[in-house]
Parts: C-alpha cells; sequence; structure tokens
C-alpha cells in the first residue's frame, strides 16, 4: 500500500522527538473539511491547548486517486486546518516546512488514513523546543534555508468545477530565492486590453506566485505594475493591475503585512515609446516583483 502525506512544500529531515505530542482530525473521502462531529473535536483541543505551540501540521489521503490529485488534497486538508487554529494557538513560522511524516504509519483501514496531523508541544515542554527538533542555538540568520520543492501542478477550483494548472517551477525557485532589492518579472502575466482583469491563460503565474508566498513566511514583497504603448497611465492601469495581483494573493490567505503594490504607468519603459515591436511592447506591458525581505 502506497503512503502518500504531504504538507504543502517541503520535506525535511527529522531529528528524535522526545516530547512531541501529535493530534489528528479525519475527514470523509475527497473532502478537506471536517464534519460536524470532527469539527467539535478541533475545537476541543484548541480549547485545551491555547498554551500549547503547533510545530507542524500534516495532511495525509488514502491511497485511492493519482499522486497529483492526493498531493493537492492533502495540502487542501492542511490549509483547513491551519485556518481553524490560527490565532488560537501559537504556531512555528516554519509549520509548513516541517514535517514529522516518517511518524505517520498508513493504516489496513482507509478511513484511518484521511487525516489531518498536529504536532505540538505542551506548554511544559516548550523551554526545550529547539533541544527537542535537534536546532542549534544559533542566530537565525545564519541558519542555512531550507530547499523549498514547489510543485508542478496543481488543482484549482473554477466556476466550472476543478482544474489542473501546469506551474513553471524554475521561475518559483528563482522568486523564492531572490534576495531583498532584487526584482524579478512575472512572466507572460497578460491583462485584458484597457483593464485591469488577468487573462484566462496567465492565471496559472497567480498560484505561482501564491505557492511561492505559502512556502516562504518570510517573503515580503511589493507587486510594480507599468505599461506600455501610450505617452501617459491615463486610466491608472498600471497601479490597478499591480493591485489586482495583491488581492489575489489576499483573498488565497497571505497576510496584508507582507504585500504592497505600486504603479509607475509609463515612467520606466524598459524600451523607448512608442515601441517598435510587439515584444518590445509585451516587455514594457508588465509587473515585477520587488523583494522587500526574504
Amino acid at each position: 500500500m502506497k503512503q502518500i502525506f504531504a504538507i504543502l512544500f517541503t520535506f525535511i529531515s527529522v531529528f528524535t522527538v522526545k516530547a512531541q505530542e501529535q493530534f489528528s482530525v479525519y475527514f470523509e473521502t475527497n473532502k478537506h473539511e471536517l464534519t460536524a462531529k470532527e469539527q467539535a473535536r478541533l475545537d476541543g483541543w484548541i480549547a485545551a491547548n491555547a498554551k500549547s505551540k503547533i510545530l507542524a501540521i500534516n495532511g495525509y489521503t488514502d491511497e485511492d486517486g493519482t499522486v497529483t490529485h492526493n498531493d493537492d488534497l492533502s495540502n487542501r486538508r492542511v490549509d483547513f486546518v491551519f485556518s481553524k487554529v490560527k490565532g488560537k494557538v501559537k504556531i512555528r513560522e516554519d509549520f509548513y516546512t516541517r514535517s514529522f511524516g516518517e511518524l505517520h504509519r498508513q493504516s489496513t483501514v482507509k478511513s484511518e488514513n484521511r487525516k489531518a496531523t498536529v504536532y505540538y508541544l505542551q506548554e511544559k515542554d516548550l523551554a526545550k523546543e529547539n533541544e527537542i527538533l535537534g536546532i542549534k542555538d544559533e542566530p537565525v540568520a545564519n541558519r542555512p534555508k531550507p530547499k523549498v520543492i514547489y510543485p508542478d501542478k496543481i488543482m484549482v477550483r473554477t466556476p466550472a468545477g476543478e482544474k489542473e494548472i501546469q506551474l513553471d517551477t524554475l521561475f518559483m525557485e528563482k522568486l523564492g530565492t531572490a534576495k531583498t532589492g532584487d526584482k524579478v518579472r512575472i512572466p507572460n502575466l497578460n491583462f485584458v486590453e484597457n483593464t485591469f482583469a488577468v487573462m484566462e491563460e496567465s492565471r496559472p503565474r497567480l498560484y505561482e506566485l501564491l505557492e511561492v508566498m505559502k512556502a516562504n513566511p518570510n517573503l515580503k514583497i511589493k507587486l510594480q505594475g507599468h505599461v506600455c504603448c501610450m505617452t501617459a497611465d491615463r486610466k491608472n492601469l498600471s497601479t490597478q493591475r499591480a493591485k489586482a495581483v495583491m488581492e489575489f494573493l489576499n483573498r488565497s490567505g497571505i497576510e496584508k503585512g507582507r504585500l504592497s503594490f505600486e504603479g509607475f504607468g509609463v515612467s520606466q519603459p524598459l524600451y523607448t515609446i512608442p515601441e517598435k515591436t510587439a515584444d518590445e511592447r509585451e516587455a514594457n506591458r508588465r509587473v515585477e516583483v520587488l523583494i522587500v525581505a526574504n
């Protein structure tokens, strides 16, 4: 029986954990939201652990379905549980990338494998957190940043139902490893002419940006909009387009404090206006990501 588990993006080494506790909630087949009974169990755990600290949240599925589908489903289960505990129980900033998956053993009963497990420390053990996790006491700035493995495909909800979209992992890696002060252009992010509506074929670019923001909790960015082909941005499209991208990230769960936006109109073209070719117009009509902190 194949074991399938995920906590969104990265699996890292698991140290011997002597005092770490765990609590699981269970889901129905192909569901990422809890039943009323399981929600009540989670609420009870939250109430009893107001002074505990979450180390990781792992999502699991049974073996039915494709690997891509199961990875996406387990990720959504993690997101759902996180949305319920956020602000009520302390959570490590790296809880998305810290895996205790090796502690999981696949059950012969399928319903027992459709779950999300919270790994946590009780209040009495918090003073030994780093020792329990095998983390040496050294400045955070000196610790190597764990390598993030980004998904190349995800399932998203659309008005027509769930849809699988392909992601550009090379762009995601470039953005995720960019340094403070760097600018990274979002490639092939196109808008409906004279509007700030993202074209359907460009929507994967938004999800790539979202996945990078989720995987890098310390990443803060400013979205910078530019337009082409005109002497003045009379409709302020450069600002509205940058703002539209930011609002998508906000709606998708990225904290407002990590995002900002700005429009530059036609003041910073890569090619002199009027442009000579379609490629030059496309290059000028862009949204760039300024790395504020990473």
